[in-house]
């Protein structure tokens, strides 16, 4: 694929700010991402926000409809805007899945069982989860 001239980037990685997607996601988070993927229902993705197209935002794919992809964030008590405020999202403006999450490390862990502990929690796989979508689309 190429995009101006250039080879268009097919992963990347994107800072996770705000609490819409906890418990997946949390204020800090990296998640590493894939441009260009197919969208599946219950994946977590990076879009365009659909009024303010300068602002990118994560959220879960619940579902197609017409118009374009129902998303919402994980977080049930958190109000920062989903599809229940602007409607389905243009399937042009969805702009990558989220591959898998990490963590970064933490300054104060220091001991060996603090890294270990980060180690062993800091990576994990986001594949689409078809159960968040249901539990999503019944809110």
């Amino acid at each position: 694929m190429v995009e101006n001239g250039r080879p268009r980037r097919r992963f990347g990685v994107v800072e996770v700010t705000g609490p819409s997607m906890v418990p997946t996601l949390a204020n800090g988070d990296r998640v590493v991402v894939r441009y260009g993927a197919a969208v599946r229902p219950g994946d977590v993705v990076v879009l365009r926000h659909p009024f303010q197209q300068d602002l990118l935002l994560i959220k879960r794919a619940v579902e197609r409809r017409p118009g374009g992809w129902w998303v919402l964030g994980d977080n049930p008590y958190n109000e920062t805007g989903d599809s229940t405020v602007y409607g389905p999202v243009p399937a042009e403006l969805v702009l990558a899945t989220a591959v898998l999450r990490f963590r970064p490390r933490e300054e104060d862990q220091r001991s060996l069982r603090a890294r270990l502990s980060w180690a062993v929690s800091a990576v994990r796989p986001l594949p689409a989860d078809a159960s968040a979508s249901s539990r999503l689309r019944a809110r």
